[in-house]
C-alpha cells in the first residue's frame, strides 16, 4: 500500500516531513549544474545533499529560536570539496554541531554514517541525522537522529565501506529532545584519540597524485583511512584535491578528439583492462547500491559470460542527475568471434527504467541494427545477442528525449581462448 505525502505527516507526525516541489528541485539541479564535479555520482550526490540542507534550512526558518544558530560550517563554496568525495552536510544549531546525512533508501532498517563525519575531530558531531529522500513521490524526512556517544556505544563499524552502522529501531525519534538540547549549551565531545599521521610535503604530493586520478566513485577507499583522513582533515589539502581531480577530468576532455571518442577495444577487456569510465562489472557491485546487484545476479541469462563491463551513464537533467547502467557482456566463442549481449539497468534504489529510454544497435556507417524501448514498469531492457567478429566495429547508443549518448566498440586483435 502507498501512501500519500499528507497520510504519511499523519501516521509519523514526530519526524519532520518536507515536501519537495518540482521548482525547489530544479532549483537545486541548476545550483548544482552549475558546481563542478568530476563523475556523475560525485554529481549526484552533491544533488541529494543540496537538497536536504535547502529543505532543512527552510522548514527551520518556521522556528526563529533555532534558526537564529543555524549556520554551516563551512563556507557555501566550498561545499562542492565535501561533495566531490563524502556523503553529508555539516552545520551549527548554537553550539552544537549537526550532520544532515542523506539517503535515497526505502527500506530504513540501518542508518549508516561515513567514518570521517565520526573519527575525524574537525568533523565530528554532536547529533547526526539520517534524511530519506523520496524524489518520485516529491518529498524527504528526518525520521529521527542519533548522538556521538550513541553511536560509540551501539553502532558497528563495517570496514568494507568504512562506515559506522546502528540500528533503525535504535535511533530517538522524538526529535523534540534533540531541538530542547540545541538551545543549551554543547557537551564536549569526548577527546578523539586515533592514529592519524602527520604528512610530509612528499606523502602529500604523492597521495595527491593518487587520490587525483578520474574515477567514476569517491576515492575515499582508495588509501588507508589515516591517510585519507590527514589529506582531507586540512581544508587546504582538501581543496587541493578537489580541484585536481577537476582539472584530471579537463585534460581528459581536452584530449584529441580520436581519444575523447574513445573507441572500447573488447579485447582488452578480456585482460581486465577498461578505459574511459567502463569497469568490470564486478568493480562496480562493489561500489553501487543494492537494485542492480539483486537485478544482474538474479538474471540467468549471464551465468555463462567470461567478461561483462560496465559504464553508468548520465543523462543531465533528463534523469535529474542520475545515471543508469550500461552492460555489455562478452562471451567468446571458437571462431574469434564474439557473442554480446547489451542491457540497461537503473541505478541506486530505483526499481525501474525511466519511460521511453532507448538502447540502439548501430553499425560502423550508423545504420541503426536494433532498437529498444524502455516501457512505464521495466526493471531493465536489453538488445537481443549479436556477434562482433576481428576488425568489426559498432556502436551502442543511450538516447532520452532530446539527450543522447553513443559508445564505439571494437574487437582489434585475436583473443586468447
Amino acid at each position: 500500500m502507498t501512501f500519500k505525502f499528507n497520510e504519511l505527516m499523519v501516521i509519523f507526525p514526530e519526524q519532520i516531513w518536507v515536501e519537495l516541489s518540482p521548482e525547489k528541485k530544479q532549483e537545486a539541479w541548476l545550483i548544482v549544474s552549475s558546481q563542478l564535479y568530476s563523475n556523475a555520482a560525485a554529481q549526484r550526490n552533491a544533488y541529494l545533499n543540496k537538497l536536504c540542507l535547502d529543505a532543512f534550512e527552510s522548514w527551520l526558518k518556521d522556528d526563529k529560536d533555532l534558526y537564529h544558530g543555524f549556520q554551516l560550517l563551512c563556507q557555501p563554496n566550498e561545499l562542492p570539496s565535501f561533495w566531490e568525495i563524502l556523503n553529508g552536510t555539516e552545520l551549527s544549531l548554537g553550539s552544537n554541531r549537526l550532520a544532515l546525512i542523506p539517503c535515497e533508501k526505502s527500506c530504513l532498517q540501518e542508518f549508516r554514517i561515513q567514518q570521517e563525519w565520526v573519527d575525524i575531530p574537525q568533523m565530528a558531531a554532536n547529533y547526526y541525522l539520517p534524511v530519506q529522500i523520496n524524489l518520485a513521490e516529491n518529498w524527504l524526512r528526518i525520521w529521527g537522529y542519533t548522538s556521538y556517544e550513541q553511536i560509540r556505544k551501539q553502532a558497528i563499524y563495517d570496514g568494507i565501506d568504512r562506515t559506522y552502522v546502528l540500528n533503525g529501531e535504535d535511533l530517538i525519534t522524538d526529535l523534540n529532545v534533540m531541538w530542547v538540547s540545541c538551545s543549551k549549551p554543547a557537551h564536549h565531545l569526548p577527546e578523539i584519540v586515533r592514529n592519524f599521521i602527520n604528512l610530509s610535503p612528499v606523502q602529500v604530493e604523492e597521495l595527491l597524485e593518487k587520490l587525483s586520478k578520474t574515477t567514476a566513485y569517491s576515492p575515499r577507499l582508495n588509501v588507508a583511512f589515516p591517510e585519507w583522513a590527514a589529506i582531507i582533515a586540512s581544508d587546504k589539502i582538501r581543496q587541493q584535491l578537489y580541484q585536481r581531480r577537476l582539472l584530471c577530468l579537463l585534460e581528459k576532455q581536452q584530449a584529441p578528439q580520436e581519444n575523447k571518442l574513445g573507441v572500447n577495444n573488447l579485447s582488452q577487456w578480456f585482460e581486465n583492462i577498461f578505459e574511459d569510465a567502463w569497469q568490470s562489472l564486478e568493480m562496480l557491485l562493489n561500489f553501487d547500491e543494492t537494485t542492480l546487484a539483486f537485478s544482474f545476479r538474479n538474471n540467468s541469462g549471464f551465468n555463462e559470460v567470461r567478461v561483462t563491463g560496465a559504464k553508468v551513464i548520465d543523462l543531465g537533467m533528463q534523469l535529474e542527475g542520475k545515471g543508469v547502467v550500461l552492460l555489455v557482456a562478452l562471451t567468446p566463442e571458437d571462431n574469434q568471434k564474439v557473442n554480446i549481449r547489451v542491457q540497461i539497468y537503473p541505478t541506486t534504489e530505483d526499481i525501474y527504467l525511466p519511460s521511453n529510454l532507448k538502447l540502439v544497435l548501430l553499425s560502423e556507417s550508423g545504420k541503426i541494427l536494433q532498437e529498444v524501448q524502455s516501457r512505464t514498469h521495466d526493471h531493465y531492457i536489453q538488445l537481443k545477442r549479436f556477434k562482433s567478429s576481428l576488425g568489426n566495429r559498432f556502436s551502442i547508443q543511450v538516447a532520452l528525449n532530446d539527450v543522447s549518448i553513443r559508445e564505439e566498440f571494437l574487437l582489434e586483435e585475436p583473443i586468447g581462448f
